[in-house]
């Protein structure tokens, strides 16, 4: 059985059959042990987020501890791992444990391995900071991202940390007759201001793709997540442009208030990079930002993004039931 240790802020593994409890927010559990007989799970927050021990990406983990680093996410959101020390080789292979890596769409990944896409800003980089908008990756297509595996190879001595928000904290805090409406509403989705030409142009360190003409996509307001059937906020500021069938001055008060109401602070966690540590966050129900405030100093980081389905909503499984 997994001990606790607090230097390096693990903890017990849990009796089986453990039960997943909700917190004051309507986040994810607080109870730190679901039944883990691989790993040990340590929330960092109330909403979402945990730290994992017990996990060598490197060494390609057995059958049952990448089931149990599932469980984990699905329960937690977004998961962490300290002390890692893994080639691009060795995290593409981790993170296709859980889904296909992809090309990512819009930024070129390394020679060798496509699939891993670096994250860089040099100390002297002024521009814009890729994913220093709170946003949901890439909702602008068919199908999401089911999520993204990161790993830090160089990190500021301060600064650089990143926020995730629970969506369904988000939602499940909303008042009843607002979650009643938003569950038969659908929203439009574009590219145009993650990657259009302004956006781009400011991303020196990063080799951008621009979108010149985007098309734009709708998804449901309220996404019913495929595995653990709980329901979130689908829609962010930087992807989300108006509702399905509103204009955009029509969309802006209801959309404005989910923007600001999906990152409230008491739905986020926030994780401090150490060289060597991994973040594997949900897209399906997560929201993240990462901050810039390490201005002379430089970042470098790996990214592997993972293939999801499309998004469907409350309609889509009642009439399934």
């Amino acid at each position: 059985m997994l001990r606790p240790d607090a230097k390096r802020l693990v903890w017990t593994a849990g009796p089986a059959g453990a039960k997943l409890g909700k917190t004051a927010t309507g986040g994810c559990p607080i109870t730190p042990s679901t039944a883990y007989q691989r790993i040990a799970v340590q929330p960092i927050a109330g909403a979402l987020g945990a730290e994992i021990a017990g996990v060598d990406i490197a060494t390609d983990p057995d059958a049952e501890t990448i089931a149990e680093v599932r469980r984990a996410l699905l329960a937690h959101c977004v998961v962490f791992l300290r002390g890692q020390q893994a080639t691009p080789l060795q995290l593409k292979t981790f993170a296709a444990r859980f889904s296909t890596p992809y090309l990512h769409p819009y930024a070129r990944g390394l020679a060798a391995h496509p699939e891993v896409m670096p994250v860089v800003r040099e100390p002297d980089d002024t521009g814009r900071t890729f994913g220093g908008s709170w946003h949901t990756d890439l909702t602008f297509f068919d199908a999401p991202p089911m999520g993204a595996v990161l790993y830090a190879v160089e990190v500021p001595p301060v600064g650089g940390d990143t926020l995730f928000a629970s969506q369904y904290a988000a939602y499940e805090t909303l008042s009843d007759g607002m979650r009643a409406m938003l569950d038969g509403l659908d929203a439009v989705h574009s590219a145009s201001a993650a990657f259009g030409r302004t956006t781009v142009a400011g991303a020196r360190s990063m080799q951008l793709k621009t979108v010149e003409a985007p098309e734009e996509v709708v998804h449901p307001v309220v996404r019913v997540h495929p595995e653990t059937g709980r329901r979130g906020l689908f829609v962010n500021k930087l992807n989300t442009r108006r509702f399905d069938g509103f204009s955009a001055d029509e969309s802006a008060p209801l959309l404005g208030f989910l923007f600001e109401h999906s990152v409230r602070p008491a739905f986020t966690c926030r994780f401090q990079w150490t060289p060597g540590a991994v973040a594997f966050w949900d897209n399906r129900c997560v929201q993240h930002l990462a901050i810039n405030d390490y201005a002379g100093h430089r970042r470098e980081m790996m990214r592997v993004t993972l293939c999801g389905d499309r998004p469907y909503g409350v309609r889509t499984a009642r009439s399934a039931a």
